[in-house]
């Protein structure tokens, strides 16, 4: 037999539309026969455009041979999860005997970047729906306010730690928080409800409104420059009537502190700073000592919450416990 005869194992990704192939895909299930494990929505789609499709329930190795032999081509198409084991089996059988027929592997359409993310909105969607996990399902927005700042920490941490994999690890748990609290938002009264497609379109409709010079031609300039044009532009946006508007104000005190100040000082404003001295009581005067600390840190370009963060943790090793005395006789 020539090795002219051709099977073609046809992958289509199971995460676009059905259907949605590439033209050298359409040619080949249109000139050969095409055969499948399974019914699936490609299939179903292959078949509305006029394609035969046949079904083999067993056996497939053989009835790929035989329509190769019959046609010279025959096409597997290949179920959503790429029918690895059948790939193993042809390969293993044309190892053995080359002259039945090459197997070539053809992408009819492939996962876009980000195409897991879609798989993650799937995932939830079944955990947070009826019959999946009762605890999801029994959470509210405020009830998992502290695992969303949990897990921004344990990212935090990573990034901190220079580990890199474990970076990987904790901004999916970030993830997780973000698809639980989008698809509770879909439980919400009509007029009040959003899903992940609404984060998502707001996050992607900010990101091209900020970046004029990616996305509008504009002139990139300096770094400084893209800062103060992004300045400009959020100040357009949102409506602002004191430098307190838009900063988280459940972030730690010295971060809190920090982030006031940085931006009254980028707003022009001139704060003045209590004096310890003129304080009532020792609570106000330790507030007001730390405040000039943040002041100070910030003139000299240095993070207050990251500095008291390293000098704590520096004390780690000096707050091993003693190992337990042994009981008395």
């Amino acid at each position: 037999m020539s090795t002219s005869h051709r099977i073609v194992l046809l992958v289509t990704s199971p995460r676009l539309p059905a259907g949605l192939l590439t033209a050298a895909a359409w040619d080949v299930l249109r000139s050969a026969p095409v055969l499948t494990g399974t019914e699936s929505a490609q299939v179903t789609a292959v078949r509305a455009a006029g394609v035969e499709v046949t079904v083999v329930s067993g056996g497939a190795t053989d009835a790929l041979l035989a329509a190769t032999s019959a046609h010279g081509t025959a096409v597997w198409l290949a179920g959503p999860t790429g029918d690895e084991t059948l790939a193993r089996e042809l390969g293993l059988r044309l190892a053995r005997q080359p002259g039945l027929a090459e197997l070539e592997l053809m992408y009819g359409s492939w996962d876009p970047p980000g195409a897991r993310l879609l798989d993650a909105v799937e995932v939830m969607d079944r955990l947070a729906s009826p019959g999946g996990d009762p605890w999801k399902r029994a959470q509210t927005h405020r009830s998992l306010a502290g695992f969303l700042i949990e897990e921004c920490y344990e990212a935090y941490d990573a990034i901190n730690d220079d580990d890199t994999d474990a970076l990987r690890e904790e901004l999916g748990d970030v993830l997780l928080q973000v698809l639980l609290h989008a698809r509770l938002a879909e439980n919400l009264p009509e007029g009040e409800r959003w899903n992940v497609d609404d984060v998502a379109g707001t996050l992607v409709d900010k990101m091209v409104r900020r970046n004029p010079h990616v996305f509008a031609g504009a002139e990139a300039g300096s770094l400084a420059e893209i800062e103060a044009n992004w300045e400009r532009i959020k100040q357009t946006e949102k409506t602002r009537t004191s430098v307190l508007d838009g900063i988280a104000l459940s972030q730690p005190a010295l971060a809190l502190a920090a982030k006031i100040l940085d931006r009254a000082g980028r707003a022009g404003l001139t704060v003045p700073l209590p004096s310890p001295d003129a304080q009532p009581d020792p609570e106000s005067r330790l507030g007001a000592t730390l405040l000039a600390l943040v002041a100070h840190s910030r003139h000299a370009n240095l993070d207050p919450e990251a500095a008291l963060r390293k000098t704590t943790l520096s004390l780690t090793p000096t707050l091993t416990l003693p190992p337990p005395s042994p009981p008395s006789a």
